[in-house]
Parts: structure tokens; C-alpha cells; sequence
């Protein structure tokens, strides 16, 4: 049974710093898309990074260049890092896991990953 559980979501002030993980379970790690996608409140689902098994990595235009998404094949974890965070970055995170590739979850939308975690709320203050 795929499992993932998220943590490291919490409240920081605009400029500052948090890294998201999600511990994964039940696949055979790396194998897998493996992505992290957000909801603000009233707003679309927001697909902010994705990791292919090959290690290609892609990123919202919202986010480049600030976000980065990593993974931890011993610790079959992947992570995002969050700097120079914004007041637009406040949303409620999800992790999601899907044994197609990135480009097909993509093409769909990140509420079609098969596998998704609980969501972490970030807040970013003024």
C-alpha cells in the first residue's frame, strides 16, 4: 500500500525559508513521479515541482529559481525547499506520487496523481 506523509509546513514571514517532506512508502522509490502541488484558498490546484524517475525536474513559472524539489533515495523521502518565500505562497501543500510519468500527471493535473499526502498549510506573513 503507497503511503506518504507529509511534515515541515508552518508559518514564516515574507523572505524566509521552509523545506517540505514527504516520506514515501509502498513503491519502489525513485521509480515513481513524484511531485508537490498547492491549493490557495478560492484558487486552481497549483502544480509547483515534479521529479521524473530520470531525475528531470520541472517547476511552475511561480516558483523557479526559488523552489527547489530533491529526493533522498536512502531515506526514500523527497523534499521541497522553499526560499525567498512570498505573501502568494501561503496555500495548503499535498505531496503526490503516480507510477506514469510526470509528463502524463501533467497533462492532467495534479489532482490526478494516484497517490497524494494529507497536505501541510504554509503561511507567509508580511
Amino acid at each position: 500500500q503507497v503511503r506518504l506523509v507529509e511534515s515541515g509546513g508552518g508559518s514564516v514571514q515574507s523572505g524566509g525559508s521552509l523545506r517540505l517532506s514527504c516520506e514515501a512508502s509502498g513503491y519502489t522509490y525513485s521509480s515513481y513521479c513524484e511531485g508537490w502541488y498547492r491549493q490557495a484558498p478560492g484558487k486552481e490546484l497549483e502544480h509547483v515541482a515534479y521529479i521524473d524517475p530520470d531525475g528531470t525536474r520541472t517547476y511552475s513559472e511561480s516558483v523557479k529559481g526559488r523552489f527547489t524539489i530533491s529526493q533522498d533515495n536512502a531515506k526514500k523521502t523527497f523534499y521541497l525547499e522553499m526560499n525567498a518565500l512570498k505573501v502568494e505562497d501561503t496555500a495548503t501543500y499535498y505531496c503526490g506520487a503516480d507510477p506514469l510519468s510526470c509528463m502524463s500527471v501533467a497533462n492532467v493535473g495534479p489532482s490526478d496523481y494516484n497517490h497524494k499526502g494529507q497536505g501541510t498549510q504554509v503561511t507567509v506573513s508580511q
